[in-house]
């Protein structure tokens, strides 16, 4: 009897011991060969900045720079050949060009000359004396270098040395610092010189001019993004039920207002008596395929929403359990914070490379003492595999984040000691996520990666065929890229689950037995999620 009671006794402390909560002891790296995979990907990155950085010059694309190679707004180093190169150029810091209102593009390059000068013309220039008098009041020389101003009205080759008269008023625009011209006609075919330039060339440099120019708007863009996702958390923190009822609300309205205006404008055109053209017939037509469309997904979502009413009280209790961990762990909150900052570095000296690489090119003397600079060979492979680098890193990024806040998340929910919270628990989770899972979070980017590219070109080639007649092809890529573009996010979504689930088998044993978080606002337990 004592030995079946001893029996029993240590039966039961062994149960109790298995159901007490404990990490993972005996820990391991996973997917080290994708790490190693991922250190030899970068330290190609680190070969192509390195090259970038010695055969660059991403001034040249910034600044801007004459046709005697010069860069506007610094000093030169003199060219081979070129007797009107290696110029001060410190106080001239705009690109000026001597015919801006017959621009015209040959093999990729801007047939008029350029040149760096202190400040654009803001009143039109109709004769030499004018562009004397300018230059004298302003001290900026809007005719060929070795050209003295007091020759302007003097030398018989002033006219092929001085800009095409008249000169229009410009206005020196902040991007590439050059002298736009104001004068409407003028204006027109100066922007479509630099739109025919920039469709002429090839994705690599497309790329560099987006970039450029958008990027106020992307700063913009992701400042108020990462607003939004701080108010999102709070208010999931404290009105979560007002919050859900909210959502849902919006849902219903936006679906039957969406609805109503299709048939509104269906029923409008429909009855329109100057509705004669095959086009606007065509266009009716769409429209009453739209408004059917929109009503039968209206009908379903609705169908849904009444079936489903009755869980959300459960959608309320998964916000509640957001809330708590967040109220225990309020660095969930910054980390959001820290991935955007982490994002913008990464982001900020990818654009740099990229700028060097885009400038990388040697400088070769031409007729008349001009200098253009030709690429080097082997640019637009570096170029393709730092786009890459691009999005592999950043969805390694994102990665981390998500395995991050699973840990800590999991580290926290299955606690059943609510007295004694673990400490620090997003440290912790970075800790085990940098000695034993980065592997992993390599193999899911990469995993993304390899479904992003192809959709990417996809969406490419179909903005060629776009200005195409080919119908087929049209279908056909956008056929391809609604495929991939569903294998990414169900890639991405199985990614994520994999990751929660992951975190859960090594930060700790799940029982049945377990109920996390036995402090609810009703005094009742909050059922754990399966």
């Amino acid at each position: 009897m004592e030995r079946r009671g001893g029996r029993q006794q240590d039966s039961g402390d062994s149960v109790s011991e298995l159901r007490e909560w404990r990490p993972v002891i005996y820990r391991k790296c996973t997917d080290t060969l994708w790490l190693l995979l991922f250190f030899l990907f970068w330290a190609g990155l680190m070969f192509i900045t390195g090259y970038a950085v010695m055969a660059g010059a991403a001034e040249r694309l910034v600044l801007g720079y004459d046709s005697f190679g010069n860069i506007c707004g610094r000093k030169n180093t003199p060219v081979k050949g070129a007797p009107l190169s290696g110029q001060d150029m410190t106080n001239k810091k705009y690109v000026f060009f001597l015919n801006s209102c017959s621009l015209e593009m040959q093999s990729l390059k801007i047939s008029s000359l350029s040149l760096c000068v202190s400040s654009c013309p803001q009143e039109q220039l109709n004769s030499l004396e004018d562009l004397q008098s300018f230059a004298r009041n302003n001290g900026s020389c809007l005719c060929i270098y070795n050209l003295n101003i007091s020759s302007y009205t003097l030398n018989p080759k002033a006219a092929e040395l001085c800009p095409t008269l008249p000169v229009p008023p410009s206005k020196s625009f902040p991007l590439f610092n050059r002298c736009v011209p104001q004068n409407p006609e003028c204006y027109s075919k100066y922007a479509s010189v630099l739109i025919s330039m920039v469709n002429e060339m090839d994705v690599f440099h497309r790329i560099l001019s987006a970039i450029l120019a958008g990027r106020d708007a992307v700063i913009g863009l992701s400042v108020l993004a990462l607003a939004f996702s701080f108010i999102l958390v709070l208010a999931f923190r404290f009105i979560r039920t007002l919050l859900v009822h909210t959502l849902i609300a919006l849902v219903v309205f936006g679906l039957l207002f969406v609805s109503g205006v299709l048939w509104w404008l269906y029923y409008d055109y429909r009855n329109d008596p100057s509705t004669e053209l095959e086009t606007e017939k065509e266009n009716v037509k769409f429209l009453l395929g739209y408004a059917i469309f929109s009503t039968i997904v209206t009908v379903v979502l609705l169908s849904l929403i009444l079936v489903l009413r009755k869980r959300l009280q459960f959608t309320v209790q998964l916000f509640r359990i957001v809330g708590k961990i967040i109220g225990r762990i309020p660095l969930l909150l910054f980390q959001p914070l820290w991935t955007f900052l982490i994002l913008i570095v990464f982001w900020v000296f990818w654009v740099a490379v990229l700028l060097s690489l885009g400038t990388a090119g040697t400088a070769q003397t031409t007729s008349g003492g001009q200098v253009e600079y030709r690429a080097l060979s082997g640019i637009c492979y570096m170029a393709w595999y730092h786009f890459v680098g691009l999005i592999w890193t950043s969805e390694f990024i994102l990665a981390c984040q998500e395995m991050t806040i699973a840990g800590a998340v999991v580290t926290c929910y299955f606690n059943r000691n609510k007295n004694s919270p673990p400490p620090h628990p997003v440290l912790s989770s970075i800790s085990v996520l940098f000695c034993y899972h980065l592997g992993t979070a390599v193999k899911g980017a990469f995993l993304v990666t390899i479904l992003r590219i192809p959709r990417i070109v996809l969406l490419y080639l179909y903005n060629i065929l776009n200005q195409k007649e080919s119908a087929c092809a049209k279908c056909l890529f956008k056929c391809c890229f609604c495929w991939c573009w569903c294998q990414e996010n169900c890639l991405r979504y199985f990614n994520q689950t994999l990751v929660s689930q992951s975190n859960k088998l090594t930060e700790g044993q799940k029982y049945r037995s377990v109920r996390p978080f036995q402090d609810n606002e009703d005094g009742t337990e909050l059922q754990p999620m399966t």
